[in-house]
């Protein structure tokens, strides 16, 4: 048997995570687990190829500004109407996006990643690379990818 205790679903708030979203708060309700929602948020210094121009601080505020409202959202989330017997467990963080998801999974047992991918193919994953492909490669647990076309999941 099958025995799932906590779900991650990492979420970047885009309409390619929301599938996921459905999937992740339909499997927790259905096994009686803890659904786990996480949010990355870059590093600012990541982004900006021109860094050091900028103070640390200001960077800082940038990324306390972005950690802010990223939790905020997460609040809202899952959508309408889902409930569960277990607690919904919310994390921002700020980091590169698959090592801070897979980190989470170890720190907190997770025995299921549910995420959604943007279906990039071609020169775009060469040059974007897949977040997806990185998690289901080192993840410490099962991953479950949902893609934003195709078949979706019914309850039945």
């Amino acid at each position: 048997m099958i025995k799932l205790d906590r779900i991650l679903v990492p979420t970047d708030f885009s309409d390619f995570s929301r599938p996921a979203m459905l999937y992740g708060c339909a499997m927790a309700a259905r096994f009686g687990a803890e659904l786990h929602l996480l949010h990355i948020v870059p590093d600012p210094a990541m982004l900006v190829p021109e860094a050091a121009a900028f103070s640390v601080e200001t960077m800082q505020t940038q990324s306390e500004s972005l950690v802010k409202d990223a939790e905020a959202m997460l609040e809202k989330l899952p959508p309408d109407g889902w409930e569960n017997e277990k607690p919904t467990v919310r994390e921002v963080r700020v980091g590169a996006a698959f090592i801070e998801i897979i980190d989470y999974a170890r720190e907190n047992s997770i025995d299921l990643i549910v995420i959604g991918t943007h279906g990039r193919s071609g020169l775009m994953h060469i040059l974007m690379g897949s977040v997806a492909e990185r998690i289901v490669r080192k993840a410490p647990c099962p991953v479950l990818t949902v893609k934003p076309e195709g078949h979706q999941f019914v309850m039945p």
